[in-house]
């Protein structure tokens, strides 16, 4: 729930940012919507030699010869010889689609939300799932003045103005090497805002070197990663560490599109409350002395909203006020879980530890000491095997949350507790 409420988080408080790709908008087509591949293939059927060109391009067996930016180039050089222009065709193929199935629940969101969606796309799918507070901006097109809830950013172009349109490698090379009003917003949107990649795979060049610069930043800044990929089939643990590894992206896996929407729509009332008090608190708590009351630390929602307070008002994790008032936070929660009866506190100390653990590297961090300390307190009061006055529900949390969080710690977590705590639960958890 935790990551949920983190984004729901980011939409209440105006920093969230949608990256959408082809698969968005297969989800709210009912699947028609066509992926590159196909909508390339189709274009094949307007040259002299159709089958030729497809064949040679995207042969039935084996693998396809060239990448498929490199592809549309070969098909733009075959379709100008019979007088078409690739780009315009393109155009007409996507204007052609429409929203299909029930989009009631995006409608819901993009409706009552503030956020910034940037999109690969070339369709006007989320314009039209946008209501009528939107701006959308185009290349090529002036850029418009005027504020609207939702804003889209057609990066790579879009139909309405054709020839501006991010197809060819040609026009990829141009992209990279262009400094623009969009390469520059983009970048900026990636470092100011929460970003949840939709129907998109890391395989974009221009993605993925921009991302890697978020990376570069978020480490020198010591801030947590704000950067989630949705994806529609599961995803191993190897490749959800490489994600995080080299590009700092958390990854929620076996979620559709629409019930990513579901999920984020149920924590938004929650946020919405929280997101305008738990600013203004964080503020007094950093630079003004105050500290959190134990009866708001014994929320599980709290340090969630703390954490992505954090992140609202533009603070380091690595800001000694910050340090701080995390450490004064986990020592206090240690202390309601010492209490008599407090089982419900044991759940939620391992579950703040986990949280912090797939969103922030710990080691080499000025919290790095502080948060051992913690792991090993939660670690030596759970249990396996139903014993009297230790907590069945922490051991379940470390337990089956382990493999979710990021290597780097695991392995950080592993050692320090094979150093310091030969509690079996402990052993279980750490040796996976």
């Amino acid at each position: 729930m935790s990551e949920y409420f983190e984004i729901a988080y980011a939409a209440a408080s105006k920093r969230l940012c949608f990256f959408t790709g082809t698969g968005f908008s297969k989800a709210v087509t009912g699947n028609r919507a066509p992926s590159w591949q196909e909508l390339l293939e189709e274009l094949c059927s307007l040259a002299a030699d159709p089958i030729a060109l497809k064949q040679a391009l995207f042969p039935v067996s084996g693998v396809n010869p060239l990448s498929l930016e490199e592809a549309a180039q070969v098909i733009a050089l075959e379709l100008e010889k019979v007088d078409k222009n690739l780009h315009h065709e393109i155009a007409e193929l996507i204007k052609g689609l429409s929203l299909a199935g029930d989009n009631s629940i995006i409608n819901a969101f993009m409706a009552n939300n503030s956020v910034d969606v940037v999109t690969t796309n070339y369709d006007l799918l989320l314009e039209s799932l946008s209501g009528e507070n939107f701006l959308s901006l185009t290349p090529g097109l002036p850029v418009p003045r005027s504020d609207a809830k939702v804003r889209i950013y057609h990066v790579h172009g879009s139909v309405v103005s054709p020839e501006h349109m991010i197809v060819t490698s040609e026009d990829y090379f141009r992209f990279i090497n262009a400094e623009s009003y969009f390469s520059r917003k983009l970048s900026t949107l990636l470092h100011e805002n929460t970003v949840v990649i939709l129907g998109y795979s890391l395989g974009d060049t221009n993605l993925k070197a921009i991302i890697n610069e978020y990376k570069g930043f978020a480490k020198t800044h010591v801030i947590s990663s704000n950067i989630f990929l949705v994806s529609r089939s599961a995803v191993s643990q190897y490749l959800k560490d490489y994600y995080y590894h080299c590009y700092g992206v958390r990854v929620l896996d076996s979620l559709q599109v629409h019930d990513f929407f579901f999920k984020l729509n149920q924590q938004i009332p929650i946020a919405a409350l929280c997101a305008q008090p738990s600013v203004a608190n964080i503020r007094q708590i950093i630079y003004g002395g105050k500290e959190y009351t134990p009866s708001y630390l014994q929320l599980e929602n709290s340090f969630y909203e703390i954490v992505s307070s954090f992140s609202a008002i533009g603070v380091s994790v690595n800001t000694p006020a910050v340090v701080n008032s995390i450490g004064k936070i986990i020592q206090t929660k240690q202390g309601l879980s010492s209490a008599n009866g407090a089982w419900e506190q044991y759940t939620h100390m391992a579950n703040w530890l986990v949280y912090l653990g797939t969103m922030l590297e710990i080691k080499g961090t000025s919290i790095e000491a502080v948060y051992l300390s913690a792991v090993k307190s939660s670690m030596a009061n759970m249990t396996n095997t139903y014993l009297h006055g230790y907590s069945w529900a922490a051991f379940s949390c470390w337990n089956s949350r382990w493999k979710s969080m990021i290597s780097s710690n695991r392995l950080l977590i592993r050692k320090y507790i094979l150093a310091n705590l030969a509690w079996p639960p402990a052993l279980v958890v750490v040796n996976q």
